[in-house]
């Protein structure tokens, strides 16, 4: 087959060249840096691609390479002309560059050559690249980036989806709808991966007794190459070019085939393009059969199948993230049969032993089989998120090894973290520049402690300026969102005027589900409006998405929408829709208070308020998940929360602690200010605060355990 010019190579195999052609010789470097996502955590990168084109880059949703497609000429030509733009591009593209010369960290276990292989079923990287739903996306996000700061030799897969995740519009009662609209691979960060022909690299894998392609793309993270699978490939048929379509799609048997082509597919992928890992981390059980993979492989050079399978295990690590029933996924045996029948034969064994690998009890035939256990049986190595969930996970799954006791259980913890460049606004990271010791952001506990030399009123000062920021965000967006479902022109306009930049801002923002319980805000409705109202008042922003198949979710927010009637909400509350890291960013950096309500111990972690903390936010939250490891009584609040039979006393007792707490410590410590004009008892929190997040919630601390802990063999 002969070898095609580059003129004939697949196009999005050069998106950046595309890219390029249309740029002024001023601005050329820009075309490397918008395929590489290593700009979205750099200062000044943001404002820079801002400044070619304000609006256009807001239209974009904050999208470079669909800003640089689309800028008209005389855009481009105006910004070429722009000397200190072009010394910034310049700047910026030198670093990216010499960022990339960097050596590797010298890790016994892991090499370029034979790298620590992370798969996840999302990633929440940057607005422009939506392939993430929530929270386990987005820490495999700041996983990535953290990896490349680090230099860890690591490799990353996913699957493209082309739809993403739904997008959430409510009606005027509250009721949510959700549609999707489909992503252009041109307008994306990323390249097609092609043989050296020039045609795209398919690898191949068997779903329902039939052969499916995949394609991969590359996503370049900084130093980190992340490559997502897409079925939506010609010669596939119609249903199968759907499979990787839709985020978290409601079909089991999607979800399977899922499952099954970013885990088998992904590895058949790494090993196309010439990629042998020395670590395979399961990120949640989605990429389970991850093992099974590994195993086939060295089934096919001659292993018998119980050698093969330890040899598996001895590469793959799996970390579970959520104690929910509905987070670890069964399926019935007629099920996994259907979509994965021929993996026995493959394997070298009888049906049932695939199965009982899956089983909470390998010998009940009438077991479902669960992704979760598979990954506990098949992997050398198993933590939850936080050290509350290692306990919770260790009581959960300790039916897999009846010969041990509870302390014994096999399965310990890392604290998630988050990726401080990435969730630090800019106003505070230049107050923690003018006032830590250089290299403050490298996770030394002992430079976090400086915090308490910054003055009361310089901090409380960058706080003020995050508010403000944050209310005429929200102004904007209540506008928006009430025209758009239609709202009386009164609710409108109070959206217009909502919230005061003074005013003590709560923020109660994540995936909306029955278990977070942001119902417990409004379950006293006159208790939660006299909150509102007075002198000494609070306003309320929330945001967050319920699954489409959640009903009991959905209800939660139309609760919320109940009270809208009264003038004190109308102006006071907000409900943000599509919540998006976008959204994220906004509330985390400017809210004062961020609420955290959990029916323990269903709380695995939670990161949100880390990223807020980070900022200067206080957490008031239930005593679950990272924040029994964060809170010691000067970090911000805690409610213990008492579970039983009776969750709806459950619910009042916490309610009514949620409500005494802000009535009878939080307004006052916001509101009690010294001649000055700062509440030094809520700066004194802030600092407290930010000593905890700083030094032990990062994902700086977060990977170092992975590496000491985890990666290596033994």
């Amino acid at each position: 087959m002969p070898v095609l010019s580059p003129c004939q190579l697949d196009p999005l195999a050069h998106a950046e060249d595309g890219v390029a052609a249309r740029l002024p010789d001023e601005l050329r470097p820009l075309a490397p840096l918008v395929y590489d996502l290593w700009w979205s955590w750099q200062r000044g990168a943001e404002e820079l691609f801002r400044s070619i084109d304000p609006q256009r880059w807001e239209a974009t949703r904050r999208n470079p390479v669909k800003l640089l497609r689309d800028a008209t000429p005389s855009c481009l030509a105006a910004a070429a002309r722009d000397r200190a733009l072009v010394a910034r591009a310049e700047a910026l593209a030198l670093a990216r560059e010499e960022e990339q010369r960097r050596r590797f960290a010298p890790l016994s276990f892991a090499t370029p050559e034979r790298p620590i292989a992370f798969f996840c079923a999302e990633y929440g990287l940057h607005g422009s690249l939506p392939i993430y739903s929530g929270g386990l996306g987005v820490l495999a996000g700041d996983v990535l980036k953290e990896a490349s700061d680090q230099r860890l030799p690591l490799v990353a897969v996913g699957l493209l989806y082309r739809r993403g995740y739904f997008h959430q519009r409510l009606d005027r009662s509250g009721s949510q709808h959700e549609y999707w609209t489909t992503a252009t691979p041109e307008e994306l960060p990323m390249r097609l991966e092609v043989d050296a022909g020039g045609r795209p690299r398919l690898v191949h894998l068997t779903l329902q007794g039939r052969e499916v392609a995949a394609q991969i793309w590359h996503v370049q993270v900084g130093r980190v190459p992340l490559f997502l699978l897409d079925t939506d490939v010609p010669g596939n048929d119609a249903v199968d070019r759907w499979i990787t379509s839709t985020l978290y799609v409601a079909d089991r048997a999607y979800r399977l085939m899922q499952y099954a082509v970013l885990a088998i597919g992904g590895l058949r992928a790494l090993q196309a393009m010439g990629i042998d890992p020395s670590v395979v981390h399961v990120n949640e059980g989605h990429a389970a059969l991850a093992a099974l993979e590994l195993a086939r492989q060295e089934v096919a050079r001659g292993t018998s199948f119980d050698g093969a399978l330890e040899r598996a295990r001895r590469r793959v690590v799996f970390t579970t993230h959520t104690p929910v029933a509905a987070g670890n996924e069964r399926y019935q045996r007629e099920e996994i049969l259907q979509v994965l029948g021929h993996l026995p034969g493959e394997l070298g064994i009888e049906a049932e032993r695939l199965l009982a690998l899956g089983r909470g009890d390998p010998s009940d035939a009438g077991q479902p089989f669960g992704v979760s256990e598979l990954a506990l049986r098949a992997s050398r190595s198993a933590n939850g998120v936080s050290a509350r969930h290692g306990e919770v996970a260790r009581r959960m799954w300790g039916h897999l090894w009846p010969e041990r006791g509870a302390g014994d259980v096999p399965i310990t913890h890392v604290t998630n973290g988050v990726h401080l460049p990435t969730w630090m606004a800019p106003p505070m990271r230049a107050l923690l520049d003018r006032y830590l010791p250089s290299g403050w952001d490298e996770g030394d506990a002992r430079a976090w402690e400086a915090v308490d030399g910054i003055p009361a009123a310089a901090l409380w000062e960058v706080r003020n300026q995050l508010r403000r920021r944050l209310v005429e965000y929200v102004r904007q967006k209540s506008v928006g969102d009430r025209l758009a479902r239609g709202e009386p022109i009164e609710y409108v306009e109070a959206a217009a005027r909502a919230f005061d930049p003074a005013v003590l801002t709560v923020g109660f923002a994540r995936r909306i589900a029955s278990y977070k319980r942001l119902y417990l805000l409004v379950r006293d409705p006159p208790r939660a409006l006299a909150l509102l109202r007075g002198p000494r008042r609070m306003q309320l922003v929330m945001a967050g998405k319920a699954h489409p198949a959640d009903d009991g979710a959905k209800r939660l927010v139309q609760a919320v929408f109940e009270l809208k009637g009264d003038e004190a909400a109308a102006s006071r509350t907000a409900f943000l829709e599509d919540y998006d890291m976008r959204a994220a960013h906004e509330l985390v950096a400017g809210c004062d208070l961020w609420v955290n309500l959990p029916r323990p111990p269903l709380e695995a972690s939670g990161t949100s308020g880390m990223k807020a903390a980070l900022n200067g936010g206080l957490n008031l939250g239930i005593l679950d998940g990272w924040w029994c490891e964060g809170f010691d009584g000067t970090t911000g609040w805690g409610i213990e929360s008492q579970p039983g039979p009776d969750e709806d006393a459950q619910d009042a007792r916490d309610a009514a602690a949620l409500y005494r707490l802000l009535e009878e410590e939080v307004l006052p410590a916001f509101y009690e200010r010294g001649e000055d004009g700062v509440p030094q008892a809520w700066v004194a929190r802030i600092r407290a605060s930010l000593r905890m997040a700083g030094a032990g919630f990062t994902t700086r601390r977060m990977l170092r355990d992975y590496v000491a802990r985890i990666y290596p063999p033994g």
